[in-house]
């Protein structure tokens, strides 16, 4: 098949189109550099590639030409400065994808593979002993301050325990980014209900790997933690270290887009959990990620970020059952790995 992926020139965009060609597809790549993910300009690619924003009509329209599938990677992704970003994720991840969506209207193609993110689901699942599962309530800067980072339960305020969350799990998003995540989706669900097309909507846990873009405010945490390693400094870890995550390997979601690719997939709209299955605080991260680099032992510093959620982990359960997708990287290897591996500037 002729896939675009858009976004292809960005840390897992650019994994994704290795993977696609590997597995016998011929790829194209729409990506306008933005400057949150490109601080040096890209010189060379291995791919047909449109330089042009996913908002520019004109060039979406003609990036599509011959294309069987759209694989939509391109967004500004993490919590970015502050709120002075607002316009331009929406710009990017929002009206970028609703020109996109047009112009596969336009072009009759109707199979969209869209990168979208844990984030949805704004906190993970919950459970507590008296009410069974339950959505906290966000918590609130008082708490975050004095040092409370649980969050209690809604109705009777006992703690809670943390259980994966599935792909039925409501939305409720808790920071800019996430509700243009969401957006896309509801934005890409339309879409498929108006053209009876398909969407395969891949929720990506923390992505780690070989790649990431080095430390900017749109960075991972593990790309974080590796550029205060690589200068002498120990990670410092926000929160009391024990937030529980998923971190998965960026070969493992490449692996997920080929899958939801080529699989033949029923009309409408499926998200899946791409995640590892495997919960991991952020400091045992750190730490792992310290000792493989053999620098400094993390420290907890007890700081937070607005918009940040204590706990979310996945189930991968779908994903399994319908991609055929296990992720394969563990997270000790992942590391190895990627204590060595080259950053993107």
């Amino acid at each position: 098949m002729r896939i675009l992926v858009t976004g292809g020139l960005g840390f897992v965009g650019g994994h994704v189109c290795a993977a696609l060609e590997t597995a016998g597809h011929e790829v194209v790549v729409l990506d306008a550099e933005h400057p949150a993910a490109h601080r040096e300009p890209v010189t060379s690619c291995a791919y047909p590639l449109v330089r042009a924003d996913v908002r520019d009509r004109p060039a979406v329209a003609g990036a599509l030409r011959g294309v069987d599938v759209v694989v939509h990677q391109a967004a500004l992704v993490g919590l970015g400065v502050d709120l002075a970003d607002l316009p331009e994720y929406v710009g990017c991840n929002d009206l970028g994808t609703a020109v996109l969506l047009a112009a596969m209207a336009a072009r009759g193609i109707r199979r969209l593979v869209l990168a979208s993110s844990m984030v949805v689901y704004g906190e993970g699942g919950y459970r507590c002993p008296e009410h069974q599962r339950v959505r906290p309530a966000p918590r609130s800067h008082d708490d975050l301050t004095s040092g409370r980072f649980e969050p209690g339960c809604p109705r009777c305020g006992r703690p809670l325990e943390p259980v994966d969350i599935d792909e039925d799990s409501p939305l409720e998003p808790r920071s800019v980014y996430a509700a243009t995540k969401v957006a896309q989706e509801h934005l890409a669900a339309a879409w498929a209900n108006g053209i009876d097309g398909s969407v395969v909507a891949l929720r990506y846990h923390n992505v780690y790997g070989p790649g990431m873009p080095r430390d900017t405010p749109y960075s991972g945490v593990a790309a974080i933690f590796r550029s205060a390693l690589e200068a002498g400094r120990a990670p410092a870890v926000f929160e009391d270290g024990r937030q529980r995550r998923d971190f998965v390997h960026v070969s493992d979601v490449a692996r997920a887009n080929v899958l939801a690719a080529g699989s033949a997939g029923s009309r409408g709209f499926r998200a899946y959990n791409v995640a590892s299955g495997r919960v991991t605080s952020v400091g045992a991260m750190a730490a792992a990620l310290a000792q493989a680099m053999a620098g400094p032992a993390p420290v907890v510093t007890g700081n937070f970020r607005a918009g940040d959620v204590r706990h979310v982990t996945a189930s991968p359960v779908r994903a399994r059952a319908e991609l055929g997708f296990t992720a394969a990287v563990g997270l000790e290897e992942g590391l190895r790995g990627f204590a060595t591996a080259p950053l993107r500037a």
